[in-house]
Order: C-alpha cells, then structure tokens, then sequence
C-alpha cells in the first residue's frame, strides 16, 4: 500500500482543510460523499451482474479463494491485488474486462477469503502457489496483471514460469523499493509495515481500531488528525464488523477499510523484516522475462523527510526497462491505484495485450 501526492490533493492536509471538511454539510457534501462512500458498494454490484462468481481451490495445500467471470473468447487474464486489499478491488473495472478476457482475480494469501498462512508470504512462495493455480484452474498461458506487490507477483510469474505468461502489465510495482534498507524511506515500510509490526508486537487485539488510529496519512492533517481518529473510533466501537468508512477519503481508501477487516497483518510484517523478498532477485527476475510487458507508472514524490511516496521514482522506473528489452514503460497521471482512479485507462492498456 502507497499513497502519493493525488491523494494529498483531493483530501488535502493540515487542520485548516480538516476544519472545512467537518463544517461541509448538507447539500454542499452531496454526490462527493456519496461517491466515497457508496463507489465500491455499486461497482461490486455491477460485478455481479456481469457474471463474476467466487470459489475456492486448494493449492498445494493452502486454500486460495477466486473470483471468475464468463468465459470470452478472449485469452484469460488473471489480476493479481495489491497489499491490503482484495480481488473486489478491481470492482470498477471488471464488468468492462469480460468483454475482451476470460477474467480470473485471486485474494492473495492473508487477504479476503483465503488462508492465512504466514510461512507463504514471500513472493516466491506465493509465486508458485499462483503458478500451480493457472496450471490446475485455468489451464493454459494467462495475460497477467498485478499492482503493487501483485506486480511484484507478476513479475516473479513472468520471469520464473515463463511457459504460462503471454503478456504482463506490472501496475506501479515496488520492485527493489522493498528491498531493504532501501524500503525504510518509502511510504508503505513506515506506514502499513511498521503498523503491522508493532501491532503484532503489542498487547492489542483489535486490528481495526489499532491500523485506523496508527495510519501515517493522518500526519497530513495536523491537529486535526486527533477529530479523524476519535470520530472513526467511536464508528468502530459502534459497528466493530463494519469497515471505518470517511466521507471525504476516496472511494478506493474506503474499500481498502473493509478489505483490511480479513487481512493477515503477518503479511505487512514480511515486508517490515525483508522475508517477503527472501529467494526473489529483483533484477534477475526481470532479465528472464520474456513475455511483452508493460510497466505502468503513477505519480510519486519524496517528503520533506526523504520518504518516498509511492511504489518507485523515475530512477527505479528507467532501472526496470533497461534491464529487459521487453518491458514498455506508459507513465500515467494517477495515484497508486491506477485501476481505481482511472479504471478506462488501465483497461485500455489491458485490452492492448491481447494477442492479434
């Protein structure tokens, strides 16, 4: 999970802003809060109706859960989610794919409604558990797109079992920022990595209350972070099954509180520790690609403290594609979550990886 400055735009930051959200009211919040909070609730609603249904696989001994629309006549695509989040991330652009691609998304392990089974969170682990699954589900070579550490995942699949990949589009994936000591100046090591740390290190028990109240974007809110924090804690004692949900954070981070209720913080604390990248060499992975790829990448910037704010810089992005003719770089205007802030565009970069 990254933020970047897209997301500093729209909420804003510092108690003046915190101040002005809370006296919005009425009329004046009108479809803006409604789309925040209700976005993801009609998209899921929209993937249903195109026909994407839910099932489970055992997968080399480990339960991992999938959802699969109709079958097209277009090749099958499998969408592999980023940290935090689940296979109904990709809500806003799912009925629009089973158009071109017999679409298949998995909750990652520690994620949704598969296992948590923290001696699997590493990419290579996980990496052949995905394997084993286009092999045994799908049965045939895949489009494969991931974000964020979904790309990571793609991009060990398209280097290390090339047989099964036909195309790759690795969406804002933090290769080598994870990588340690390099990860402790980047935005999802000292945010929702540390928070899963000291969790797990803590005497707490409740999840929920513990990551809203520790989330690092709240620091751009200044005085006003304490209002946030009480007002989405008192949501919670209130609904504890419910995901905190704010008016005036995006649609995409609103999800993500409700996909955090079934996440494994073990996952987070793999990248916390560097286990997540035990057995997974960056740069050979992407040498033995040999697939079409392409690598979108989103806006980023460094903070006054150094920490960079989103999945990788210009540095890390030209460091990619030059090392594997291969791999295409698209830059886009966007925020972390390409598919989410803009679903139209990512599908177009899709729909172009379909063999002629």
């Amino acid at each position: 999970m990254q933020t970047s400055s897209v997301v500093k735009r729209r909420i804003g930051y510092g108690a003046a802003a915190v101040a002005g959200v809370f006296a919005v009211a009425g009329a004046t919040v009108g479809m803006w809060a409604i789309r925040n909070l209700k976005a993801h609730v009609l998209a899921q609603r929209r993937t249903r109706a195109a026909g994407f249904r839910e099932n489970s696989v055992d997968v080399n001994g480990t339960r991992l859960n999938y959802a699969s629309g109709p079958k097209s006549s277009g090749p099958p695509l499998l969408l592999i989610h980023g940290q935090g989040v689940d296979w109904r991330s990709y809500a806003p652009v799912l009925p629009a794919l089973v158009h071109d691609f017999s679409v298949f998304a998995v909750d990652v392990h520690g994620h949704g409604d598969s296992a948590r089974a923290p001696e699997k969170y590493s990419a290579a682990a996980i990496g052949h558990d995905l394997a084993t699954f286009i092999e045994s589900v799908i049965g045939q070579p895949v489009v494969v797109s991931g974000h964020s550490s979904g790309g990571q995942l793609a991009a060990w699949l398209a280097g290390h079992r090339p047989d099964l990949i036909s195309a790759v589009v690795l969406e804002d994936p933090p290769l080598f920022t994870t990588l340690l000591p390099r990860a402790k100046q980047t935005w999802n090591w000292v945010d929702l990595a540390t928070t899963c740390h000291d969790f797990l290190e803590s005497e707490e028990t409740d999840w929920a209350a513990y990551s809203f109240a520790h989330q690092r974007l709240w620091t751009f809110f200044g005085e006003g972070r304490k209002r946030i924090i009480r007002s989405g804690l008192r949501q919670h004692a209130k609904h504890p099954n419910r995901p905190i949900t704010m008016f005036f954070m995006p649609s995409g981070w609103n999800d993500m509180q409700r996909s955090l209720l079934t996440y494994d913080p073990r996952f987070g604390d793999a990248f916390f520790t560097g286990s997540w990248d035990e057995g997974f060499d960056h740069e050979d992975t992407l040498r033995s690609i040999t697939a079409p790829t392409t690598l979108i990448h989103a806006d980023w910037e460094y903070g006054s403290d150094g920490i960079l704010q989103g999945a990788i810089d210009d540095v890390d992005a030209q460091q990619i594609t030059s090392l594997n003719e291969n791999i295409e770089l698209i830059r886009v205007e966007s925020g972390h979550n390409v598919h989410g802030e803009i679903p139209d565009r990512f599908i177009e970069i899709l729909r172009a990886q379909r063999s002629p």
